[in-house]
Parts: structure tokens; C-alpha cells; sequence
């Protein structure tokens, strides 16, 4: 096959792809690695940290959406080569992230909305409070971290972000485990749950400062004049992110928090149920990081190859990146549906807990392909700079059927769904559907969209054409 068929775009594809992936699985260590651990230290410290993760990334997640729209941004106009822009956008991403950390903050430190949502008993509220606390101290770093992840991405440098992110799992698992724990020897008390907010926050804001010190001295950011004070706000710029952004955080936002508030909703099942939903949560998020990853490079080739004014290149690799997505996720699903039992042993030897997980997991198949499809799919048409309708397929796909229905097939309101749908498993079936249908409806737009791009290339073509 020829350079610019399927074998060419994954070639191009994969180099970008895998430092997203590995950085990305380092991300996820984070909570992997407080699953693990608190699944071992208590079941209600578990059950605290499913209601307390789900709040953090419902506040985090919509944010860093708006911050990240400095990627798509960034990438035209280093594919156009200028530099100096794209530098002055980074710094405008930053301002951007700075305030919503305030906002963020307050969140964090007065959750009653997502605790009365929970339903949480008293001793899992404490432990989510304590854990949400600390957290508060780690979103600024994080929401800034961010902005040097999407540039970077932006100018085909993720292995500077993975760098970084392994970095910080590496400190964040010694972390974690002394403060869940703790150490007589070293005098340090077991925190439980809330040793993981801390150890985050320690972990966040070291990584930052150095993300930091490699901004300013190596010499490859020179050329974007990101060094020293941070530039002016600048209104049409920060206009700009802000009109990529909102619609892009938003329909993160959906994306994420439907799936957390599954765990919030569900923590009113009782303790066992929400643990059980923890597991086969993280399982899947951890399985996310390969088709995340493609479609993060895809995004990136396709923005470059835009603002290079290379419309045919960008139409081909943003379509043969859904495809890769696809298979790759295909692959993995089915793989790990067949090997679901002695999955769910490596995280817990508590059988109720995987007797919890068991039907969860079972449809992960299903879930990551449709997941995998419309990743990739949003991911491209936010390199065409196409946000808001995405957000409406988002809205109605996400927020109606996978959450809403889910909440309907999982406590019964109307007396209409079978008991086999009802509990967990019906936030999983009612998500799954959710995310087929957000799938087939952003293919479908990705197709409009490249054929549009197609024709009007085509028409100006013609008339470029002597009579």
C-alpha cells in the first residue's frame, strides 16, 4: 500500500500516538493506584473514593475541555510555521486555566451538591470531604499542567508531556501508599482515601515545576518565545479559545461525568455496588488510553496538515484515525471480555466486590468500540475547529440516553424496567447505547463534514481553472 493509503497513516499516526498513550496510562495510575490500594485498606474508604474521584473529574474534566482547545489551535498554526502565535496562544490557555481554578477550588472544598446526589452516610461524606479537600490544592497545577500538554501535543512533542507524567506515577505510588497506609516508623498516620488527594497534590505540583524549568531553557521552545512573565490577556485571543473551547469542555463534561455520576447514583445502591462499579470503571478508563491516544495524534496530524493548507492530506489521516481507533479498540474489548475473571482478581480478592464487577465488565466490549468510534470521530472535527454540534450529539446521546436512561433502567421510577436491567447494570447498558449512538451520529457528521471540505476544495479547484 502507498504512502498516503491506510499503512501510511498509521506510520505517521503511531509515533505521535504511543507517547499519548503511555503518558496517558500514567495519568490513569493515579487512580489505579488509589483503587488498588484503598480497595485493600476498606471497602468505605473505597466506596468514598468512587463518590470523591467521580466529583473531582466532573470539575476537572469540563475544565480542562476549554483549556485544551489551545491544541487544535496551536497545531494549525505551527503547520502554518508561525511560531510566535502559537506561543502567545499558550499563554492566553494559562490565563484561561488560572481562573477556572478559582472556581474549580471552590468546588472542590464545598461539595454538599454532589454529596446529597450520592446520598453518601456520614463516614463516607467525611472521607469524601477530606479527600476532595486535598484535591483542591492539586487543580491549579493540574489545569496548568494541561496547557503544556496541549501545546506540546500541538507542535509533535508528547514525549516531553509523557516524560513528565511517568515522573509524577513514580512519585505519586511511594506517595499513595505511605499516607494510605501509613508508617509507624516514620510517624505518619494511615489517611486512607484522603493520603490520595494529598499525594496527588504533592505529585501534581512538583511535575508542573518542572514543566516549567523545560519551557524556559531548552532550546526548542525558543522559536514560541514562551520564556519569562506570562503575556497580557489578550481579549480577541482569549475570545477565540474560549469559542473552541466552551463547546469542547462541555461536551467533555457530558462525556466524563455521565459516566461519574453513574458512580454517584450508584453509591446509593450501597457500599458493595459502588465498588463493584469502581473496578469495572477504571478498567475501562485504563483501556480508553489506546484509542485516546491515536486520536489525540490523529487531531494533531489533521490541525497541522490544515493550517499547512494540505486539506487532502488532513481529510485522509483524520478518516484512517477513526478507522485505527476502531480495530485497535475492537481488538482490546474482545480481548479482555475473555479474560474478565482473571482480570477482576488482579484488583481485589473481596468476592463481593467481583461478584459486583462481574456483569459490569461483561460489557465492556461493546462499550470501549463505541467509545474508541466516537473518540476519534470528535477528536477530528475539533481539528476542523467544529465543536457545538458535536455538543448537541453529546447532550442528547450521553446526557439523555446513557445517564438518563441508565437512572431510569437502574431504580425503576415508572415500574418499567425488567429486573435483570435494574441496579449497575443499568447505568452500563443505558451508557452503552448512549455511546453507540453518539458514535454512528459523529461518524456521520465527520462524513458531511470531509465531503463538504472535499467539494469546496473541488470547486475552487475549477475555478482556478483558465476558461
Amino acid at each position: 500500500m502507498s504512502g498516503t493509503g491506510f499503512t501510511g497513516s498509521v506510520r505517521r499516526i503511531v509515533p505521535l500516538a504511543w507517547p499519548v498513550f503511555v503518558g496517558q496510562l500514567a495519568v490513569l495510575g493515579f487512580s489505579t493506584v488509589d483503587t488498588v490500594l484503598v480497595a485493600r485498606h476498606s471497602a468505605t474508604d473505597l466506596a468514598a473514593l468512587a463518590v470523591g474521584a467521580a466529583t473531582y473529574v466532573t470539575v476537572f474534566v469540563g475544565f480542562m475541555g476549554v483549556v485544551l482547545a489551545v491544541g487544535p489551535i496551536v497545531g494549525q498554526l505551527y503547520g502554518a510555521q508561525r511560531m510566535h502565535e502559537a506561543g502567545h496562544q499558550a499563554h492566553q490557555a494559562a490565563w484561561i486555566a488560572l481562573a477556572l481554578a478559582v472556581f474549580g477550588c471552590l468546588l472542590l472544598l464545598f461539595p454538599q451538591p454532589f454529596l446529597w446526589m450520592s446520598r453518601a452516610g456520614p463516614e463516607v461524606a467525611a472521607k469524601v470531604r477530606g479527600y476532595l479537600f486535598a484535591l483542591a490544592f492539586a487543580l491549579p497545577a493540574a489545569l496548568l499542567f494541561t496547557v503544556y500538554r496541549g501545546f506540546n501535543v500541538a507542535v509533535s512533542r508528547p514525549k516531553a508531556v509523557m516524560a513528565l507524567q511517568l515522573g509524577g506515577l513514580a512519585l505519586k505510588v511511594p506517595l499513595s501508599w505511605l499516607l494510605v497506609t501509613g508508617s509507624p516508623t516514620l510517624g505518619l498516620p494511615a489517611l486512607g482515601v484522603v493520603g490520595c488527594g494529598w499525594a496527588t497534590a504533592i505529585a501534581m505540583w512538583l511535575q508542573l515545576a518542572i514543566a516549567w524549568q523545560v519551557l524556559a531553557r531548552d532550546p526548542f521552545y525558543a522559536r514560541f518565545e514562551l520564556g519569562g512573565r506570562l503575556r497580557r490577556p489578550h481579549r480577541p485571543s482569549l475570545q477565540g479559545l474560549l469559542r473552541l473551547g466552551v463547546p469542547m469542555g462541555l461536551a467533555i463534561l457530558i462525556e466524563v461525568t455521565g459516566f461519574a455520576f453513574m458512580a454517584i447514583f450508584i453509591a446509593r445502591l450501597g457500599e458493595t455496588p459502588v465498588a463493584g462499579h469502581q473496578i469495572a470503571a477504571n478498567l475501562v478508563a485504563l483501556l480508553f488510553m489506546a484509542p485516546l491516544g491515536l486520536s489525540n495524534a490523529t487531531s494533531t496530524l489533521v490541525a497541522q496538515r490544515i493550517g499547512a493548507d494540505d486539506l487532502r492530506d488532513a481529510r485522509r489521516i483524520g478518516w484512517h484515525g477513526v478507522q485505527l481507533a476502531l480495530l485497535v479498540a475492537t481488538v482490546m474489548g474482545g480481548t479482555v471480555f475473555v479474560l474478565r475473571e482473571s482480570v477482576l482478581q488482579l484488583y481485589t480478592n473481596n468476592a463481593a466486590v467481583v461478584t459486583a464487577a462481574a456483569p459490569l465488565v461483561a460489557w465492556v466490549a461493546v462499550f470501549h468500540a463505541a467509545d474508541a468510534a466516537q473518540t476519534a470521530a470528535a477528536f477530528v472535527l475539533r481539528a476542523w475547529r467544529i465543536a457545538t454540534l458535536p455538543l448537541v450529539i453529546y447532550t442528547l446521546s450521553l446526557g439523555g440516553i446513557g445517564l438518563g436512561g441508565g437512572y431510569v433502567l437502574a431504580f425503576d421510577p415508572w415500574r418499567i424496567a425488567p429486573a435483570a436491567w435494574q441496579g449497575a447494570r443499568g447505568f452500563w447498558i443505558a451508557s452503552t447505547a448512549g455511546l453507540v449512538v453518539a458514535a454512528v451520529a459523529l461518524t456521520l457528521l465527520l462524513v458531511v463534514v470531509l465531503r463538504r471540505q472535499k467539494a469546496r476544495a473541488a470547486a475552487q479547484s475549477g475555478t482556478a481553472q483558465p476558461a
